[in-house]
């Protein structure tokens, strides 16, 4: 009876664990975007002293092979490490309302349509050769 009622606590916290969070909210959106970002510079921070290193010990190599007399093909040419400078991140631009988009009418023309009143004949009259 207890490994019953044991089970039947056990599945009823998981129920409640299992339950749907709520959305994140636009600040947690922007701070995740924002930890993306870092993790990607910190990717870039990595690839690239890890360049500089492969471009020391080569270049320690070369010093001890040239120094004992042998022989070394030389180096195969590579792209540059790239620096990629300090951490700076700049928010994307929220989506601007539709009225802040620019997308509509000028007041202009919106208060008077370009549209003339004379038929569609006398502006295109029909050309006969």
């Amino acid at each position: 009876m207890k490994k019953l009622l044991i089970v039947g606590l056990l599945a009823s916290a998981s129920a409640l664990a299992l339950a749907k969070l709520p959305p994140p909210t636009e600040e947690a959106k922007a701070k995740a975007a924002e930890a993306a970002a870092k993790a990607a510079w910190a990717g870039k921070v990595d690839a690239y002293k890890l360049c500089k290193s492969q471009d020391k010990v080569a270049a320690s190599y070369f010093a001890s092979a040239r120094a004992a007399g042998k022989e070394t093909k030389p180096a195969a040419a590579l792209p540059a490490c790239a620096d990629p400078g300090a951490f700076v991140y700049a928010s994307p631009e929220a989506a601007k309302p539709l009225e802040a988009s620019g997308a509509h009418s000028p007041a202009a023309t919106a208060t008077s349509p370009p549209g003339s009143k004379a038929p569609a004949a006398a502006i295109a009259p029909d050309k006969k050769p």
